[in-house]
C-alpha cells in the first residue's frame, strides 16, 4: 500500500510538472482553405511534439490579423502580408495605426505569396480587367488591400470591384456573374485545387503589367500546379510574414522559445508541412522590418542558404511609400 501511495504521488507530481512546463500560444491565420491556415496547422503539429499547445484561429486575412495580434488576448502570433505591414507602418497621421506599427514585430519572414488572378477564358492579362467585374476579397483581408494597390499602381479600372470572400467569389465566377477574382496565397491553393475542374472553363490569368512589376517581385505559377492549369503563368508575389506583439512580459520568452523550435525544426517542416515551407528563408532581409528582439535572444540566426532566387527581392515597402506620399 505504501508503494502504491508513493507511485500515485510520483505520477501525480510528474503530471503537474508536465502541465506546468507546457506552453500555450495562439496564432491567427486565414481562411481554412488558404495557405496561412495550413501553415498554422503545421506549426500546431510541430508544437505538440515539443510541449507547446498552439491554438490555430482562422480569419478573414491580414488586416484582421494585424489588429488581432495587437489587441486580442490569447493571440500573440499571426501571419500577414508584408504590404499590409508596410501600409500600417506608413500611415503616421492615424494614432491607432501608429500604435499598431510600434507594437507589431516580425518573428520570421516566410514565403512569397503568389497573386492568383483567376477568371474566364478569353481574358488575356491583368490589363484586360478594364470594364470587367472583379472580386477583390473581403474587407479586412490582405487580398483586398493588395487588389486596391494593384489597380492604383496599374491604373487599370474594372467596371465593378466586388468585395466578397474567396469561396463566394469562386462560386460567382463559376456561375458566370463575375469575370475574375484575385486571391493572394502561396501555391498550391487548396481552394483552387479542390474547387475548380477543367469543365469550369476557367484559367489563371497572367499579371505582367510593367508598373505592377516595379512594385512587386515577379513570380510564376508553374504548369500543372492545378490539374486544370496546363501552362505556366507569370504573376507577381508578396512576402508572407510571421508577426508577434511586442511583449515585455513572460510572453516575450514564450514567443522566443517557440521561434527557436521553428528554427530548429525547419527540416521537419519542409518534409512534412505545406510545400511552401521549402521556400522559407528565415534569414531573408525584409526591408523596413526589424526582427523581434525576443526572437533574436532565443533563436539566433540560422546559416544562410547558399543561393537565392533574385525574384525573392521584395521592394514592396518602398513602393507603398511612393504611392502614399
Amino acid at each position: 500500500m505504501k508503494k502504491l501511495f508513493v507511485l500515485v504521488v510520483f505520477f501525480g507530481f510528474a503530471t503537474f510538472c508536465s502541465g506546468a512546463l507546457a506552453m500555450e500560444l495562439g496564432i491567427i491565420t486565414g481562411k481554412e482553405k488558404g495557405t496561412y491556415y495550413q501553415f498554422g496547422l503545421n506549426l500546431q503539429q510541430l508544437g505538440q511534439q515539443n510541449g507547446v499547445q498552439l491554438n490555430v484561429f482562422p480569419s478573414d486575412g491580414s488586416i484582421e490579423n494585424v489588429y488581432a495580434v495587437y489587441k486580442r488576448p490569447g493571440v500573440p502570433l499571426g501571419i500577414v502580408q508584408s504590404d499590409v505591414l508596410a501600409f500600417v507602418s506608413k500611415i503616421q497621421t492615424n494614432q491607432l495605426l501608429k500604435n499598431v506599427a510600434r507594437k507589431i514585430k516580425m518573428v520570421y519572414p516566410l514565403y512569397n505569396e503568389e497573386i492568383h488572378l483567376v477568371g474566364r477564358k478569353g481574358i488575356a492579362s491583368f490589363d484586360d480587367l478594364t470594364g470587367k467585374r472583379v472580386a477583390v476579397g473581403e474587407e479586412g483581408s490582405g487580398t483586398y488591400l493588395t487588389s486596391k494597390l494593384l489597380f492604383e499602381v496599374s491604373k487599370v479600372k474594372p467596371k465593378e470591384v466586388v468585395i466578397v470572400g474567396t469561396d463566394q467569389a469562386l462560386a460567382q465566377l463559376k456561375a458566370g456573374t463575375l469575370d475574375a477574382m484575385i486571391y493572394v496565397a502561396g501555391l498550391p491553393v487548396k481552394l483552387f485545387s479542390e474547387g475548380i475542374a477543367e469543365a469550369d472553363n476557367l484559367q489563371v490569368i497572367p499579371i505582367t503589367n510593367k508598373e505592377v512589376q516595379q512594385f512587386y517581385p515577379v513570380a510564376e505559377i508553374p504548369a500543372g500546379t492545378y490539374g486544370w492549369q496546363k501552362e505556366s503563368v507569370s504573376t507577381v508575389a508578396v512576402k508572407a510574414v510571421l508577426i508577434s506583439f511586442d511583449f515585455r512580459t513572460a510572453n516575450c520568452e514564450n514567443v522566443g522559445r517557440f521561434a527557436a523550435i521553428i528554427a530548429d525544426n525547419m527540416d521537419w517542416l519542409r518534409e512534412n508541412g505545406h510545400p511552401k515551407w521549402k521556400a522559407v528563408d528565415l534569414n531573408y532581409s525584409l526591408k523596413g522590418w526589424e526582427q523581434y528582439d525576443c526572437v533574436r535572444k532565443f533563436a539566433p540566426a540560422q546559416p544562410r542558404q547558399k543561393t537565392r532566387d533574385p525574384s525573392q527581392i521584395n521592394p514592396v515597402l518602398d513602393a507603398i511609400r511612393e504611392i502614399l506620399e
